[in-house]
C-alpha cells in the first residue's frame, strides 16, 4: 500500500481529513469547536503535518519542539 492509498483509506473510513493547508484553508474544525473557542474554551484539535521530504521533517523537528516531545511521549522513535 502506498502512502497515498493509506491516506485515502483513512479518509474513506473517517479516520482523517484530506490534506489541507492550515495557512490557506484554515484549521479543519467543527461548528461546535468554533463555538467553544469563541466562548473562551480551549478545545484540543490534533493535526498531522504531511512532509514533502526528509529535509522538511528535520526542519520542523528543529523548529517545533512539540513535534519532538509529542512523539517521545507516545514512545515513537525514528
Amino acid at each position: 500500500m502506498t502512502f497515498d492509498e493509506w491516506l485515502q483509506y483513512g479518509y474513506k473510513n473517517n479516520f482523517c481529513s484530506p490534506p489541507v493547508c492550515e495557512i490557506h484553508d484554515g484549521l479543519p474544525t467543527t461548528a461546535t469547536e468554533d463555538e467553544q473557542f469563541s466562548e473562551g474554551e480551549d478545545p484540543c484539535i490534533y493535526i498531522l503535518r504531511l512532509y514533502d521530504d526528509n529535509a522538511t521533517s528535520k526542519g520542523v523537528e528543529a523548529n517545533h519542539s512539540a513535534s519532538t516531545w509529542r512523539a517521545t511521549n507516545l514512545g515513537w522513535v525514528k
